[in-house]
């Protein structure tokens, strides 16, 4: 079995060297071109050197589109409304202090790299595992650079699989997830 916290630091080293703010907005762009005609988002709110979204969020809010994040309670991940007063979450990511809970149409993600497969690979928290294991008809789309994209990668059976990755050269879609 590959060592999945050395590809971590890999890729995230990796992510940090293709960060850029023109590459943001063609991922905003291409998001936008394959799902905004969805309803409902839960979307990251980016740190770091994940691809970034306050351009894709504030676009969805102008469109009128419903818009939920990431809080962290109770150990587990819940999708609540966005809100104008975050505060500083568990990792220091900010997040709304409260909220109640609500199910989205379409999940925006972030990952350190994603395959051919749909397969994603994250922190190692699971928390997206988890919220996808009890979500299944959200539609599950990962947010990534191209260079993000790898053959394969290993693949446990709690890793929920994605259902595309948007980078900024397009859209990935992927076998369906019960094949």
């Amino acid at each position: 079995m590959c060592d999945k916290q050395a590809l971590r630091e890999k890729y995230k080293t990796l992510r940090a060297e293709l960060k850029s703010a023109e590459k943001d907005r063609c991922i905003a762009k291409n998001a936008l071109a394959a799902f905004g005609e969805k309803n409902s988002f839960f979307v990251y709110l980016s740190f770091g050197s994940e691809a970034g979204t306050a351009e894709l969020i504030e676009e969805l809010r102008a469109r009128g589109k419903t818009v939920c994040v990431p809080r962290l309670a109770d150990g587990e991940m819940r999708c609540v409304p966005l809100t104008d007063k975050l505060q500083a979450g568990r990792y220091g990511i900010p997040e709304p202090a409260e909220g109640e809970e609500v199910t989205c149409e379409v999940a925006l993600c972030p990952l350190l790299a994603f395959d051919e497969r749909g397969d994603r690979l994250g922190y190692g928290g699971g928390y997206y595992d988890r919220y996808f294991a009890l979500h299944p008809a959200v539609l599950r789309v990962g947010l990534a650079y191209a260079g993000q994209a790898v053959d394969i990668l290993p693949h446990e059976k709690h890793d929920a699989r994605l259902d595309a990755a948007v980078t900024e050269e397009g859209v990935h879609f992927f076998p369906p997830r019960n094949a």
